[in-house]
Parts: structure tokens; sequence; C-alpha cells
């Protein structure tokens, strides 16, 4: 279900807001990202939080599942438009992982019945890769590997904060929570893949 957001050489719009963790839906951050011609702000990720503080199970799976979709998209983008062989080669890598880990969510949450509650967060999540995508098909060649490589060390950066700080501590279900903790150790390897990745683009 999961997995894996300056200088003026970075476009705007990377540019997945950060998950921000915080003690009420209503929270949000916004961080500013510049580009060599433009600057914007970043869509603000609400905290996947119920009026208790806690996600449920339920909007835990949907974050999850906007955050797999997304880094799945943003890749499929980064296989259509990129020349570059080690960007390929990583998009094809989060393309193949990021849909195992979904389908292996999917089965589970059929298993406990449980349907993915859309929530603040995961609704973020997709506006924010949505934004994402469209500032990257505007882009090419070394602008585009630099802005999509930059996208995933964000992007897998705010999922770990996610995993260790809201969504582990706060699953309920023994099986969910057995399953996220799975899935960490390839998130982080994927954030330290794309991190190589940024200092071999000089991104």
């Amino acid at each position: 279900m999961l997995n894996h957001l300056l200088s003026r050489t970075r476009p705007a719009g990377l540019l997945l807001a950060l998950f921000i963790l915080t003690l009420a839906v209503s929270s949000c951050a916004k961080r500013t990202d510049e580009t060599t011609t433009s600057s914007t702000t970043t869509t603000p990720v609400e905290s996947t939080q119920t009026s208790t503080g806690a996600p449920s199970d339920a909007e835990i799976a949907a974050t999850v599942t906007a955050a797999n979709d997304t880094d799945i998209e943003n890749a499929k983008l980064a296989l259509e438009k990129s020349s570059n062989a080690d960007v390929k080669q990583f998009a094809n890598e989060m393309v193949a992982a990021h849909t195992q880990l979904n389908q292996q969510g999917s089965a589970l949450l059929a298993k406990l019945n449980v349907t993915p509650t859309d929530n603040p967060t995961s609704t973020s999540i997709k506006t924010g890769g949505e934004s994402t995508r469209s500032t990257l098909k505007g882009l090419s060649g070394a602008d585009f590997d630099k802005a999509y490589v930059n996208a995933e060390v964000d992007l897998h950066q705010a999922v770990l904060d996610q995993l260790d700080n809201t969504l582990i501590p706060s699953a309920q279900n023994a099986e969910l929570k057995s399953m996220l903790e799975q899935a960490r150790p390839t998130i982080s390897a994927h954030l330290d893949h794309a991190k190589s990745l940024k200092t071999k683009l000089g991104a």
C-alpha cells in the first residue's frame, strides 16, 4: 500500500508537500520551491487524523494507497519522458515495488473487510501528485530528470516520517501494523536510491 515531497535549479511543484504531522485535521504547512524561471507554493498535505487525534485503519489504508499510486504515476511519466538509463531503472523499480505493495495491501484489506476512507491527507497527496506531474510534463532532458528525482527524495522522506510518527503507531489491527513495519525497509531503500541518484545527477 505504501510506498515510497531549493535551489534555482529545482522545479516548482516537486513538490509533493511533506506529510505534516499535526494534532488536528486542519493543520497544514506550506513550502516554496524555486525553478530556473519561477516559483510556486507547494500543495499543503494535511495530517491523517480523526477528531480523536489518530487515523483509523481505513484512513491509514487510503493514505498509503494514495502515496503508492502517486509514486507509480510519477514513475510512469518518467519512463515516458526520460532518456537517462539510471532514471528509467529507478522508475521501473518504483512501479514494480509500489504495485506489489498495493496488491499486498488490497489483499489484506479484503481479508479484514476494511474499505479505505479518504481523508485530508489522502486527498492532499492525490492533489499534490497531480500538481507535480503537471510541472514535470513541461520539462525535458536533464531538467526533467533532476525534477523527478528531487520529487522522489521528498516523497519517500515524507512517507518515512508518516510511517514512523503516525501510521505505524496508530494502526489498530496487528496484521496491518505488521505490513506497515515490513514495508518500511523498502521505502527507506527507495529513499537511499533516490538520494544517490540525485547526487549523481547533480540535482
